[in-house]
């Protein structure tokens, strides 16, 4: 008796399931391969499912990019600070987190942000949530910096500037080597600029200072001939 097989045909999933598996997978082609391949046809192949079925839980693919980035770079962000721990002091507690954002296992998210920063030049939904992931980024690690602080005796401060200062380090730094380009002591760098953004005073005390030094150092009538 001659017998035919078949592929199975695919399980009929609930439409939250469905639409669940459709954003999972499309996360999961963009750290394989980068945002830039994220196309209906492609989702639908990594999925299993008909480029039809995607286009109709994401009908707008521009948005659908800026959905998925969203989800890459929070789950990083939420896993990280959540796991921020103050123990052994501020210096400390931020060298750790920056070697834990240049370690050479992140390059597939850093991959996405550098490409998110391109493509969001004209994906103007991807611009938006690149902007509001980037807002999110700093005022969390300004918590984290401002409650290390606040539990250090010895080293302080300033959350606004040291969240700036690090976020562009890491951000550069982490652009760089995707190009295998970074200075030979990355680690060593990586400690000067912790050491650079601690003991600062506020922008308050840092203005009032400049504006005392320029005072002292502009000529008065009586210092002039």
């Amino acid at each position: 008796m001659n017998t035919t097989s078949r592929a199975p045909a695919a399980r009929r999933l609930p439409p939250e399931e469905r639409e669940r598996s459709i954003v999972e997978g499309a996360a999961e082609l963009a750290l394989e391969s980068g945002l830039d391949t994220l196309t209906v046809r492609a989702v639908a192949a990594h999925v299993g499912v008909t480029p039809a079925l995607v286009a109709h839980y994401r009908p707008v693919m521009d948005a659908f990019v800026a959905e998925v980035f969203g989800a890459i770079v929070a789950a990083e962000r939420d896993e990280v600070l959540d796991a921020f721990s103050p123990a052994g002091g501020l210096r400390v507690s931020l060298q750790r987190l920056v070697e834990t954002l240049l370690d050479d296992s992140r390059e597939d998210v850093a991959l996405i942000w550098v490409q998110a920063w391109s493509l969001g030049v004209r994906n103007e939904p991807l611009g938006e949530r690149v902007r509001a992931e980037m807002d999110a980024w700093q005022s969390r690690l300004e918590e984290v910096i401002a409650g290390a602080a606040s539990a250090d005796p010895d080293d302080s401060a300033d959350p606004p500037f040291a969240a700036w200062m690090l976020l562009a380090m890491v951000d550069g730094m982490s652009a760089h080597s995707l190009v295998k380009w970074a200075p030979r002591d990355r680690a060593g760098l990586a400690r000067r600029t912790v050491a650079a953004v601690l003991d600062r005073p506020s922008a308050s005390a840092g203005e009032s200072s400049a504006t005392a030094a320029e005072s002292s150092a502009t000529p008065t009538s009586e210092d002039r001939p």
